[in-house]
């Protein structure tokens, strides 16, 4: 449970200390080599001379990962066991900070085209079959495809982020922290009269100090009376908050490619009416069902069964139910029998020191009204951790 902000922001400074006060936060050489051997060993496997990892605008985890530079403009990683370790970014300007940042890399200009400056690199080092990871549009598939074998990797990248090291966990809590502090701080200032965007305001004033930034903060205010809404919208609006409105959120705060994230919903001057405690106290039991079945050896499909009960009692959801974190938007990315995950795994086995966030996002059947609970959990030998600590349950606010 938190304590009041003040001791809150108190402890998590003094707890990560050395992360939030570096020039720029950095993992260990140990942790840094590990992840560079791992992604060798994974050419080794695929038997591919080099991987190329190409992210751009600001999105995609891999190259953050291995340098620890965050993807600005574009940013074109070339590694193997053969070849020199090299990035190419745009703009030229970002290249004298990510020559700081990147982890023992070759930093250059991409110029025109940074996969056009690694192919020429990639045939000097005579390389032959290319492992690819990231979203690369399809003038830069032709351009590789003319010169390499290519083979995707983007999965099996994936699969190495499912099972967070020891180093990711703290930074997995550090980011669960800062996103407490923003739902905190939303709590604490919201009021009648406010906008959705005034409240993405509240959110980011929480964490903004510490370096971290808003990965995402969406809201649903709307009356309990009329409600025209089942699940927090991504973007903010101008509707104003009144008295009578439920707010419900999803908040994630970023530090450095590691995320937090938490679901509540709000109750805006009043208590809430009978329909919405139905429908919260659904939401909690179905999230103790699902959290008291999170152990390793766990079969992903287990959490969906715990999960019936929504539609026992009349609901269905909107959101996913469950889905991995840290690194993307992981692995199993479950669903209900109502409303089934896009991508199933339900045959996938949980493993110790993974990160799941468990949200039942409860709603009618006509999806129009509807609460939302949840956080980020740490699987743990023995069951899970709750990673988040703002506190669980509905909460009267402004």
């Amino acid at each position: 449970m938190m304590k009041s902000i003040d001791e809150f922001r108190q402890g998590m400074q003094e707890s990560y200390a050395d992360i939030l006060d570096a020039t720029y936060p950095a993992f260990s050489e140990s942790e840094m080599e590990s992840r560079e051997t791992r992604l060798l060993e994974l050419a080794d496997r695929k038997e591919v001379d080099a991987i190329l990892i190409v992210e751009a605008l600001r999105a995609g985890t891999a190259t953050g990962w291995i340098s620890g530079w965050p993807v600005t403009a574009e940013a074109v990683s070339v590694i193997g066991r053969n070849t020199p370790r090299t990035m190419y970014v745009q703009h030229f300007n970002h290249i004298p900070l990510a020559r700081r940042i990147a982890w023992r890399t070759e930093v250059e200009w991409g110029r025109k085209s940074g996969v056009a400056e690694a192919v020429g690199s990639l045939q000097k080092a005579d390389v032959h079959r290319l492992g690819l990871i990231g979203r690369l549009p399809f003038g830069q598939v032709q351009a590789l495809a003319g010169s390499f074998d290519l083979i995707d990797l983007s999965a099996d990248y994936g699969a190495m982020r499912l099972v967070k090291s020891p180093e990711e966990i703290r930074w997995m809590e550090l980011a669960a922290a800062l996103t407490d502090l923003g739902i905190a701080a939303l709590a604490e200032g919201a009021k009648p009269g406010m906008t959705e965007r005034e409240l993405g305001a509240l959110v980011e004033s929480g964490f903004l100090q510490h370096g971290a930034t808003s990965h995402l903060h969406y809201f649903l205010a709307t009356p309990m009376a009329g409600s025209d809404g089942g699940v927090p919208r991504q973007y903010g609006s101008t509707r104003k908050l009144a008295a009578g409105d439920t707010l419900s959120t999803e908040i994630s705060a970023d530090f450095w490619g590691y995320t937090g994230q938490v679901l509540r919903t709000f109750f805006i001057a009043e208590e809430p009416t009978a329909a919405f405690i139905e429908m919260h106290e659904v939401a909690e039991a179905a999230l103790d069902a699902i959290l008291a079945r999170v152990r390793p050896g766990v079969p992903a499909g287990e959490l969906v069964d715990a999960s019936a009960l929504i539609e026992s009692a009349g609901f269905t959801i909107i959101d996913d139910l469950v889905h991995g974190y840290g690194g993307g938007y992981l692995a199993p990315i479950l669903g209900t029998a109502s409303r089934p995950a896009a991508v199933a795994r339900p045959d996938m086995v949980l493993k110790e020191n993974m990160c799941l966030v468990v949200q039942p996002n409860v709603t009618r059947q006509d999806r129009m009204a509807g609460v939302q609970t949840g956080h980020l959990i740490q699987v743990t030998k023995d069951g899970y951790r709750d990673l988040q600590r703002y506190p669980r349950g509905y909460k009267v606010i402004g």
